[in-house]
């Protein structure tokens, strides 16, 4: 059901008024999408797999219970990571994606480094 005028010039002045008073708070309700948080613990989940196979690695020779404490980390961290990801859904991925790329800044060296490689790569390619 749509929101009428009158609704959407209230709307629209709790919006101004909002950005005016905390414009840090606007700016992050602004960008913050349904999948944010779900996508957020997918990456700590991811961490947290990474740290539990490295104490599994360095420790699983010298101290067993460490070692196993990797593996417990390891199979909580992939729990967390696959009921995110399912709660996530397949067009989530694309949101989550696209916000991976937004972090990247258009002048940033890195983000510039792939086009400089395949412009040069263009330009000396040698038809065959």
């Amino acid at each position: 059901m749509p929101l009428s005028e009158h609704e959407q010039r209230i709307l629209a002045q709790l919006e101004e008024s909002l950005s005016k008073e905390d414009p840090r708070f606007a700016k992050s309700v602004r960008e913050t999408t349904v999948y944010t948080h779900s996508g957020r613990r997918v990456r700590w989940g991811a961490a947290g797999f990474v740290g539990g196979l490295v104490l599994l690695l360095v420790f699983f020779a010298s101290n067993i219970e460490i070692g196993m404490f990797g593996v417990v980390i390891m199979f909580v961290s992939a729990v967390v990571v696959e009921s995110n990801a399912r709660r996530m859904g397949r067009a989530s991925w694309h949101d989550f994606s696209r916000s991976m790329r937004r972090d990247v800044n258009e002048d940033d060296v890195l983000a510039e480094r792939p086009r400089a490689i395949r412009e040069w790569w263009t330009r000396h390619r040698r038809p065959q």
